[in-house]
């Protein structure tokens, strides 16, 4: 198999859809209640927190691999993007930009959980294949779908975070550079590298590659 291609990971339902499939009415709502929030209107930052806090959490879960101290994150992000909002250059982007924040504070995660298991103080998340995996995936799917997870646990968090969001979220790569706050050339050698790690320890073929 090519390692520059990915795997199909049809079992995922791609449910973090594109950003832009949101449409301008999003978009354009998203910023009246930004104008709003910022000059502390309580009930506009709820609004914001009810109409993005369902992404948030199913972002931290699918990078993460488990649902733990997914709400953490979340309930973090939100308060870091009231205190920051005034750094949003552009009010209806509010969805990436809290996107970012998250990603952050997973892969701050990430990488602690990591270090603390090179010092035989952590012992690896356990995977919770039903919060990421489509209820019709047949138990062989399920099987595939925990040897990735696994395997993503033992790479560099930036590499996992990028590939996890190209492959399992299926965002376009300029969102992947967003989300991660990287070049898009950045992005694109780190999903590379994570493909090409995957593909060298991956006990079965994936299956038919993408063209």
């Amino acid at each position: 198999m090519n390692p520059e291609r990915a795997p199909r990971l049809r079992l995922i339902p791609g449910r973090a859809a594109s950003f832009d499939a949101r449409g301008p009415e999003a978009a354009a709502e998203d910023e009246k209640l930004v104008a709003r929030a910022r000059h502390s209107d309580l009930s506009a930052f709820e609004a914001l927190y009810r109409r993005h806090a369902p992404f948030a959490m199913n972002l931290a879960v699918r990078i993460q691999g488990s649902a733990n101290d997914a709400e953490d994150i979340v309930h973090d992000a939100f308060l870091r993007a009231n205190e920051r909002l005034a750094e949003l250059r552009d009010a209806s982007a509010f969805r990436p930009w809290l996107g970012s924040i998250v990603v952050r504070l997973v892969r701050t995660r990430l990488r602690r959980r990591r270090f603390l298991g090179t010092l035989g103080l952590s012992s690896p998340e356990p995977i919770e294949l039903d919060a990421i995996a489509s209820p019709n995936a047949d138990p062989e799917s399920r099987v595939l779908l925990a040897q990735v997870y696994s395997l993503l646990q033992t790479m560099p968090a930036d590499d996992r975070i990028a590939w996890t969001l190209r492959h399992v979220d299926h965002h376009r790569l300029e969102v992947v550079a967003t989300l991660t706050d990287c070049s898009l050339a950045t992005a694109k050698r780190r999903i590379l590298r994570a493909q090409r790690y995957l593909n060298e320890r991956f006990v079965a073929p994936f299956g038919e590659a993408e063209s």
